[in-house]
């Protein structure tokens, strides 16, 4: 087991005989890269969280529950699939009018066997088109928060691989500096020992 001294902190500022300038160098490497990985990451993280925060809550604004009308009788009957649970449900033909007066149909699930001209609570855009039931004020921040925080990840990922690449090559030149003093002065220093 080798001998550790005492950690010395910021070993790397500190004069040293021994310090190199590429060890100078890969310290201001090291913290200049942990600088814009957290900066990056922090930034990108906190405007894709806006951004999906902002656009979630456009769509609360905007969709609103609309009533439709069965058009035909839906696929399967009701006694062989209590519509007790959500995955039971099948596509069924439903027509609407939009906020404008105009009228559209498409498609949504509803229980199965249910007959023509069931009403059904669908949710549609300020255009008419059928959209999905807006996230929750709850949902939205989850999201946001979820999303963002892999955007960071992600976005900071970049600046930190980067600087491990540039951390190796210095590294690799610094062992190539030393095979090449080692060349140098090893059959010297040989000598003096025997």
């Amino acid at each position: 087991m080798a001998f550790r001294g005492p950690k010395v902190w910021l070993w790397r500022w500190r004069r040293n005989p021994l310090r190199r300038r590429a060890d100078a160098v890969e310290a201001w490497v090291v913290l200049g890269t942990w600088l814009v990985t957290v900066l990056v990451g922090v930034l990108a993280g906190l405007a894709a969280t806006r951004s999906v925060e902002d656009g979630l809550a456009r769509e609360r604004a905007e969709w609103r529950q609309v009533a439709a009308r069965l058009t035909e009788k839906a696929p399967g009957s009701a006694s062989d699939h209590p519509a007790t649970f959500s995955g039971d449900r099948v596509w069924g033909n439903v027509r609407w009018t939009a906020p404008d007066g105009t009228t559209h149909t498409g498609q949504v699930r509803v229980g199965p066997g249910s007959s023509a001209g069931t009403a059904v609570t669908v949710w549609s855009d300020l255009q008419g088109h059928l959209v999905s039931r807006p996230a929750t004020a709850a949902q939205a921040q989850l999201r946001s928060s979820l999303i963002g925080a892999l955007v960071g990840m992600s976005a900071a990922a970049v600046p930190f691989v980067g600087g491990r690449v540039l951390c190796g090559r210095l590294e690799r030149r610094r062992m190539s500096q030393w095979d090449t003093e080692w060349a140098r002065f090893g059959p010297l220093w040989g000598r003096k020992t025997s």
